[in-house]
């Protein structure tokens, strides 16, 4: 298979994680209640996990190599600083999609690094950070979907239908990134490290506060499992 045909595949399977998500949270309910509110902050959490593992051990790495500590500082802040305005857009416009457009907003950016990671012949991370994205957007796309079923006029099948066409955003963005980013390495570093800034926002932000539930334990366990995962799956890579 073609570098670029891996491309189009790996960004595809991960964004495809978020129609799934959407699919497992059609489930209405799951008896009893109190495994159902544990299950569902517990996937949350989950995603937590596997954001914070795409930072530490992919995306915050790869980035310091190719800039000085004061260009990767700005970089890393200047994500942050961009999620937080994202946020307070979409908080003052009332839109019930905050949970998307966070799912979109570290997609893209990811796909662009895998893509140039294939190019720069690093295929290894290339491959890591794609099982990562696709960890992170299942428990992503599952909440979005509660978001926008609970508070839109849109119907199921059309929630998940949208995810299913913002998928096809992996595969665009991966491919620019393979083809147009691999001569600019300080370029992907700096996409790397805003990715970075404004994942570790969201987690903190967003993520983080609606894991939490009073008298129960279970839920931070996903985050200790999103990450295992993503430390062997680097591992594995390493070998």
């Amino acid at each position: 298979m073609s570098e670029l045909m891996m491309i189009v595949a790996f960004t595809l399977l991960a964004g495809m994680a978020m129609p799934l998500g959407a699919l497992i949270a059609c489930v209405e309910r799951i008896h009893p209640a109190w495994l159902e509110n544990e299950f569902r902050h517990s996937v949350i959490a989950f995603g937590g996990g596997a954001l914070l593992s795409a930072v530490a051990l992919v995306l915050v790495p790869d980035g310091i190599g190719s800039l000085d500590p004061v260009m990767a500082a700005l970089c890393f802040c200047g994500g942050g600083l961009a999620f937080m305005t994202l946020d307070i857009v979409l908080f003052k416009l009332r839109t019930p999609a905050s949970q998307l457009s966070a799912m979109l907003s570290d997609f893209i950016p990811e796909s662009l690094a895998l893509g140039a990671a294939f190019a720069m012949g690093a295929s290894g991370s290339g491959v890591l950070l794609a099982v990562l994205m696709a960890l992170q957007n299942l428990p992503e796309g599952f909440n979005a979907f509660r978001e926008l079923n609970a508070s839109s006029g849109y119907s199921r099948f059309k929630i998940i239908a949208l995810f299913a066409l913002m998928a096809l955003c992996g595969p665009a963005a991966g491919l620019s990134g393979y083809l147009w980013l691999a001569e600019s390495p300080s370029l992907v570093a700096g996409i790397m490290l805003f990715a970075s800034g404004g994942i570790l926002y969201s987690v903190f932000q967003d993520i983080a506060p609606q894991a939490v539930l009073d008298r129960h334990w279970a839920p931070p366990m996903g985050a200790v499992l999103g990450f295992i995962l993503g430390m062997v799956g680097h591992m594995v890579t390493l070998t």
